[in-house]
């Protein structure tokens, strides 16, 4: 159960951030300006590389690399391809984890690593495996850590990532808070600018963090429910299953990243597909027993600790679409023929990346609202 209460108090909320949720999504627009510099620091910005990469790959682990892989292949996809490399091991622990590079990669490829662990014994050894095959690896990591001796020693470049601003949070959450994702993101961005498979030029980073500081002054824990889209949408998603409907091309990525940050940090399912997709893909849980009518009262049924149950509601995140080519309205009649609930949120104008640094900071904040005000009575 949500406690709604919560959102507008303040004090309360920071009582219950026992985990520095917020201060990490506050920070997002903080944390970009320091790995921009961390990024300039070591050397990114006057590589001179000979030709663009034949393909990338990226590797790494927790939440915020799995979302970093998914942004740079929605980026960078259209100018070489992006590979994620996926873990195996009998574990999650750093120490369990194994990458092992596909056969096809070599030295005209370009391996990136980004973790907020920096311990993980199988990327040191995926390091020196891409050094065997002449791949360039450049990487992201915690200042301190094995990962970075590593990566030195088989002659890649390694930036260290940009840690918070006032103090690491828990480590717990370090690999889903909102602030790690932009620590690991930003050099990455800085680097396929230079190797000229994205647009990401030092204004433009700046740009990113301007509106991440804007989105966080509208989304803070200050501002009331009514006039703060972060808190709506916790509001609105309580004692729901989110159906996050993406579109555009940054909308994606932050479906799924926002699914996976709402699982991670307050316990909750969502499910996230990319329009036109998601119609048939999602059509029938609207219908069948998530659907909005799918719990008739029966006044006879046994009410003694019955639980709520959970209806489906759309989220539909939009970046702009391009070509005036949408589905938007066919996912609006979907839902409404099935008295389904629709949130949506769109950014206000501007390029690619700020409508992505929008979507991710409103989507970052809304999920840690629902953590805090989901956990705050227990």
């Amino acid at each position: 159960m949500l406690d709604e209460s919560l959102l507008d108090a303040p004090e309360a909320l920071a009582r219950a951030d026992r985990r520095g949720l917020l201060r990490g999504a506050a920070e997002a627009g903080a944390r970009v300006r320091t790995a921009a510099r961390h990024a300039t620091e070591a050397g990114i910005t006057e590589l001179n590389p000979e030709g663009r990469p034949r393909a990338v790959l990226v590797a790494g682990s927790g939440t915020a690399a799995t979302g970093v892989a998914d942004l740079i292949a929605a980026l960078a996809g259209a100018s070489a391809p992006v590979t994620r490399i996926h873990p195996t091991g009998v574990a999650p622990a750093p120490g369990a984890l194994r990458w092992t590079l596909p056969g096809w990669a070599g030295s005209v490829d370009l391996l990136l690593i980004a973790t907020a662990d920096g311990s993980e014994p199988g990327l040191a050894l995926l390091a020196e495996q891409a050094y065997r095959r002449g791949c360039t690896v450049v990487a992201v990591a915690p200042l301190r850590s094995p990962l970075r001796e590593a990566v030195h020693g088989v002659h890649g470049l390694v930036v260290p990532m940009a840690s918070a601003p006032h103090g690491e949070y828990d480590a717990e959450t370090s690999a889903a808070g909102p602030g790690t994702l932009w620590a690991l993101f930003t050099p990455l961005l800085a680097l396929l600018d230079r190797v000229g498979l994205v647009t990401a030029p030092a204004d433009a980073l700046q740009s990113v963090a301007d509106r991440l500081d804007r989105t966080a002054e509208r989304c803070g824990p200050a501002i009331a429910t009514y006039s703060n889209p972060a808190k709506t949408l916790a509001a609105e998603l309580a004692d729901s299953l989110p159906l996050i409907w993406a579109e555009g091309d940054a909308a994606g990525p932050v479906g799924r990243r926002f699914a996976a940050v709402l699982a991670e940090l307050s316990g909750r399912p969502a499910l996230a597909a990319v329009l036109p997709e998601a119609l048939p893909a999602h059509g029938g849980l609207l219908a069948g027993a998530f659907a909005a009518a799918a719990d008739p009262d029966d006044f006879f049924r046994d009410r003694v600790e019955e639980s709520e149950r959970l209806h489906a509601r759309v989220v539909l995140l939009r970046d702009r679409p391009t070509g005036g080519l949408s589905a938007a309205p066919a996912a609006r009649e979907l839902a409404l023929g099935h008295d389904t609930a629709i949130s949506e949120l769109e950014p206000e104008e501007g390029s690619t990346l700020e409508s992505l640094a929008e979507l991710l900071a409103v989507t970052d904040f809304a999920a840690v609202y629902l953590a805090l005000a989901s956990t705050a009575g227990h």
